[in-house]
């Protein structure tokens, strides 16, 4: 059978590496995310507690995996919207990656190094870069919001900014992550511009670009309840866990004071964050634009206007979200997709491709069932 021309095209692109965001580079790096994985890896979950050789201890072990949803045995107070769009490109394989993480191979790393370049190069065009050094997961959220406090008078005074921080509760989870890019167009309209770097220069196949329709689809959603008012203080502290009372950092106090912010605690900030949002009289996004270039000559291969489907957007959602709170198992590509797989670092272990679409790996826990 003649391969399609998504197939011919996918080779190492469909990886998700060479087609790199702002944002997905700093969920990456991002401080908060790396002590929370080394707290894992110190002290395991149940989900990476290898059971003993006998019966007893592996029904033990199933048994708590069963109990637990995946939020639960991830450790994870909130979701990055990358995870979602992860989802979208292979399910179990973005399971798998959390469930069995490895490093990354030098040609993935070199991808990810050339990205990172090109998106500080386009960040340094608007304003400087400052380091704040931070010891807690309140210094972390301080920076963002400091971050935020900063690119709101920005943009309405000079009408562009890059890498602002976005998060809120949709459909009953937390998400976070970093819009790209924001500016006014030439008609007045606020526009989100999300810049995707690519290894070689070809458009992304049809698959590929799904998952970034939902990406910036789903900041759009989140900026816009955040400058509604839709994004409430209870409802970042309910999923995040933060201490609103423990004193800042002195670097983080410093920065602010620098940036003529006068606070002490985190509470003191985020009320200011959220006094903002709502007086600062920014509009909902307009337009969605995807720009993909070349890493290695900086060209722009091609620019797409995306139509925003709310209604789409939150059917899918609610699917992603399923699995994170335990209503359902993962699931693999279709039939229709399996050449994914070419390019998995898991296909010789995945059970849904042994299975021909269905899941029977002994160490995934059973699916809770819908109340």
């Amino acid at each position: 059978m003649a391969e399609t021309e998504e197939e011919e095209t996918a080779s190492a692109e469909a990886s998700g590496f060479s087609d790199l965001s702002d944002s997905e580079l700093v969920e990456c790096l991002d401080l908060e995310d790396a002590k929370v994985s080394a707290v894992s890896l110190s002290k395991p979950g149940p989900s990476s507690e290898l059971p003993g050789k006998d019966d007893k201890s592996l029904q033990n072990w199933k048994r708590r995996l069963d109990v637990l949803s995946p939020m639960e045995r991830f450790h994870l107070k909130y979701l990055y919207v990358t995870d979602l769009c992860s989802q979208n490109w292979c399910e179990l394989q973005m399971v798998y990656g959390k469930e069995l993480p490895g490093s990354l191979t030098p040609e993935k790393a070199a991808v990810l190094d050339t990205g990172a370049s090109i998106h500080l190069a386009k960040e340094l065009e608007l304003h400087d870069l400052v380091t704040v050094p931070i010891t807690t997961k309140e210094d972390a959220w301080a920076v963002k919001f400091l971050n935020i406090l900063s690119m709101i008078p920005t943009l309405q005074s000079e009408g562009r900014i890059r890498e602002f921080p976005v998060f809120g509760e949709v459909e009953g989870v937390f998400l976070v992550g970093v819009i790209d890019e924001l500016h006014y167009t030439s008609k007045g309209e606020l526009e989100l511009a999300e810049l995707k770097t690519r290894r070689r220069p070809v458009l992304p196949v049809s698959a590929q670009k799904k998952k970034d329709y939902l990406q910036i689809s789903l900041y759009k959603y989140i900026f816009d309840a955040m400058v509604q008012g839709k994004v409430t203080p209870a409802s970042l502290i309910h999923h995040t866990k933060l201490c609103l009372d423990k004193p800042l950092g002195p670097s983080v106090l410093r920065h602010a004071r620098q940036g003529g912010v006068s606070v002490k605690s985190l509470g003191d900030l985020m009320e200011l964050v959220f006094l903002s949002l709502t007086l600062s009289d920014l509009p909902a996004i307009d337009t969605l634009k995807l720009e993909y270039i070349h890493q290695e000559t900086a060209t722009i291969l091609g620019t797409e206007i995306v139509a925003f489907e709310e209604k789409e957007v939150k059917s899918k959602v609610q699917h992603y979200v399923a699995y994170w709170m335990g209503h359902r198992d993962p699931q693999g590509v279709d039939v229709e997709e399996a050449w994914k797989c070419r390019t998995c670092d898991y296909v010789d272990i995945c059970e849904w491709k042994r299975g021909s679409g269905v899941l029977s790996s002994s160490w995934e826990p059973k699916a809770k069932k819908l109340k």
